[in-house]
């Protein structure tokens, strides 16, 4: 498969996966269609939710969208093979220093202690990603990004926002 053919399917279920959220007054998960079985069947239609003020509430939001942002560009770049650019954003954008970052603008200790729990895991794989890219081998990149995208997935499937 081409990279860019590769780009454009991860990047569709990046946003059928991230980019479909849940309307009140729906059940969770109807709006995906059936796209992908797993995600439907492997976590409970019980959410865990969590309060924020509407400041961190605001600022969550937007560390969420950037996340998203960042899985384009990483996968954009992969189709280009322009590794330094994925490994670079897959560091700044997802790894650690972001956390801290979007720590700074959110109020981490209105989190429950199982969401940060799923934020490290997320780090941390992202940051293996970029390691990983290094290698400028798909094979060895691949298997990284799922689990980056599936830390994300965790989390999404776990609490509600």
């Amino acid at each position: 498969m081409g990279l860019t053919k590769l780009a454009g399917r991860v990047f569709i279920w990046c946003m059928l996966t991230f980019g479909c959220s849940h309307q009140p007054g729906t059940p969770d998960r109807t709006h995906m269609n059936g796209k992908n079985p797993e995600v439907l069947t492997s976590a409970p239609d019980d959410h865990q939710g969590f309060t924020l003020s509407p400041s961190a509430e605001t600022a969550h939001r937007a560390v969420m969208r950037e996340h998203l942002e960042a899985v384009h560009d990483i996968v954009s770049a992969l189709a280009q093979e322009n590794f330094p650019k994925a490994e670079h954003v897959a560091m700044t954008q997802l790894g650690f220093a972001k956390h801290r970052e979007a720590m700074r603008r959110q109020q981490p200790e209105n989190f429950p202690p199982a969401y940060h729990d799923l934020a490290m895991a997320h780090h941390q794989a992202a940051e293996e990603l970029a390691r990983a890219m290094s290698s400028h081998d798909l094979q060895k990149i691949l298997p990284h990004l799922e689990r980056t995208l599936r830390a994300c997935v965790v989390c999404h499937q776990t609490y509600q926002r």
